[in-house]
């Protein structure tokens, strides 16, 4: 474990993002959850990198409100639907006439997933904008306070 976090970077910051309302349903669960239901999500991304940029800093938190943006123009008041979902095409009529921001998900949906994708955003975000010079270790996001989905790549 100790050669795993020596590779990510000795040095370590955090960053807590609102994502906003979101929206999704599960319909595979044989629960509630096959219904559409939403929550407010907040994530937690954790930065990593060997080296402190000249300020002595992992990231800029203030070059982070584009991050934030990019993630809340994508989830904030989104409804977020699996690709596979049998009602997809209702929920594409009702995104075109507008009754809801739809989002197809690739891989499912689920706190999970967001979570996943919320982590690729950020790492290649940070990435970029840090010319690989940190990376996103892991992120969190939680539904709610006693819930919540943990992605980590490495």
């Amino acid at each position: 474990m100790k050669l795993l976090e020596r590779s990510l970077g000795k040095y370590k910051s955090t960053k807590i993002i609102d994502l906003g309302s979101v929206a999704f349903r599960q319909p595979k669960a044989s629960s509630h959850c096959r219904h559409v239901h939403g929550y407010k999500l907040y994530s937690k991304i954790w930065f990593s990198c060997k080296e402190l940029d000249e300020n002595n800093w992992v990231v800029d938190f203030g070059g982070l409100k584009q991050l934030r943006r990019k993630l809340q123009d994508k989830y904030d008041h989104s409804l977020c639907i699996d690709r596979q979902d049998p009602l997809l095409d209702f929920f594409k009529q009702l995104d075109f006439q507008d009754g809801c921001n739809l989002v197809i998900m690739e891989s499912g949906t689920g706190v999970e997933r967001i979570t996943e994708d919320v982590y690729k955003i950020s790492n290649e975000f940070i990435k970029s904008k840090t010319i690989n010079r940190c990376v996103v270790d892991k992120v969190e996001v939680w539904e709610n306070v006693n819930n919540s989905a943990i992605y980590k790549e490495r």
